[in-house]
């Protein structure tokens, strides 16, 4: 029997040390506005409310026309994000970006929200680099929390991970790999930049 779906709120995970950019690329503008903003722009017209994770240390600076949460799980990174924002509304679906996505669009969140499965605890994409699901551009369906909380009692600290295991996620090929490149060094900045520029001359 299937499930109703849960409303979906948004959560730009902007809370990283970005240590090995060697600079902070919340605030990178890849399209005229900071990357952090952009995202919680392109969430919008999908989601009821879009949040700003942000560390403690973080967020006297956001702009007042975006709302933040701010990590309540310490020290484990994007895992604890995104139990963050479970506990502050369990009841909601969160889709889930990380800010170093500078090729994400709205067609490929579209599609994977239009490819939702409810059913399960998760929708994402296979990597196109490794075949393996991409925790950080997912859906996480409310019944995902109580996993979550289980693997974290066992140690574990990476989403990824518990998506392998669990294995019950229903796993998309996205419509343009592209627009999954994660930019986490200056080499995958170069390649970010490249790829940007041969899309705005189209």
């Amino acid at each position: 029997m299937k499930t109703g779906k849960s409303e979906i709120n948004g959560l730009v995970l902007a809370g990283g040390k970005s240590s090995r950019m060697g600079r902070d690329k919340t605030i990178m503008q890849w399209h005229g506005i900071q990357q952090q903003f952009y995202l919680a722009d392109i969430l919008k017209p999908f989601c009821k409310e879009v949040f700003i994770s942000k560390r403690k240390q973080q967020g006297d600076d956001i702009d007042s026309a975006y709302k933040i949460i701010v990590d309540s799980y310490e020290g484990i990174g994007p895992y604890g994000a995104i139990l963050s924002a479970f506990r502050f509304q369990q009841d909601m679906a969160w889709l889930v970006v990380a800010c170093d996505l500078p090729l994400l669009d709205k067609s490929t969140l579209s599609y994977l929200m239009e490819n939702r499965d409810a059913d399960t605890m998760a929708t994402t994409f296979r990597s196109p680099y490794d075949g393996l699901p991409e925790p950080l551009i997912t859906i996480w369906e409310p019944k995902s929390k109580s996993i979550l909380l289980d693997y974290l009692s066992k140690g574990y600290t990476c989403p990824r991970k518990v998506l392998i295991k669990e294995n019950n996620a229903c796993l998309l090929q996205a419509p343009d790999p592209d627009a999954l490149l994660n930019v986490n060094t200056p080499e995958d900045l170069i390649k970010a930049e490249t790829l940007i520029f041969k899309n705005n001359r189209k």
